[in-house]
């Protein structure tokens, strides 16, 4: 990752990536209540078109942040594959059980789900699912998480817009808002 315009390694991407999270946490407290869909394209991260330059020694370093992440907050986390999965998910037994989601029979791999569902899926003894209805998300290298969450995304503009050569886009989710002109609405407490 030499020579790069917005972070300079493996290390600075990585703490790029934790103090997006935190960030996101801050704003949108997680609990284990929560689930979080995250696409990270290791290939954009390292400064190469999305899907043309998997790399696990980036997905290893920055799942480890995400992974300290979910053990900290106790959130769900769903990782999603590339099209070549369609973008399935990867998740914890637990996750399936929790949000009553239903199981697909698929196993990323680099070149077809990429390298960070690759290695969720390994340290997650994983499950793949076809889709959830995440309450909030973050998309590194534009791998359009958005079919992933749930109707009202509001978008939270991180504090480290890249990670890596990878531009970043975060949103939260709230319930839709009804009604007409007379209606009135409280304030959305997560």
């Amino acid at each position: 990752m030499e020579g790069e315009r917005h972070g300079g390694g493996i290390e600075e991407a990585a703490e790029a990536f934790r103090a997006d999270l935190a960030y996101l946490g801050e704003r949108f407290p997680l609990s284990s209540q929560h689930l979080l869909v995250v696409g990270l394209s290791t290939s954009e991260v390292v400064g190469l078109p999305i899907g043309k330059g998997s790399n696990l020694a980036v997905a290893h370093a920055l799942f480890e942040v995400l992974e300290a992440f979910r053990r900290d907050t106790g959130v769900h986390v769903a990782v999603q594959c590339c099209e070549h999965l369609n973008r399935a998910l990867v998740v914890r037994p637990e996750t399936v059980e929790r949000f009553a989601l239903d199981p697909v029979l698929v196993r990323p791999v680099p070149e077809a789900g990429g390298a960070f569902a690759t290695v969720a899926y390994d340290a997650w003894d994983g499950t793949c699912v076809e889709a959830v209805r995440a309450h909030a998300g973050i998309d590194v290298g534009a791998t359009l998480i958005g079919m992933h969450l749930k109707p009202v995304a509001v978008p939270v503009r991180p504090p480290k817009p890249f990670v890596g050569k990878a531009f970043v886009t975060m949103a939260v989710t709230r319930p839709r808002l009804i009604g007409g002109p007379r209606a009135r609405y409280p304030e959305y407490r997560r």
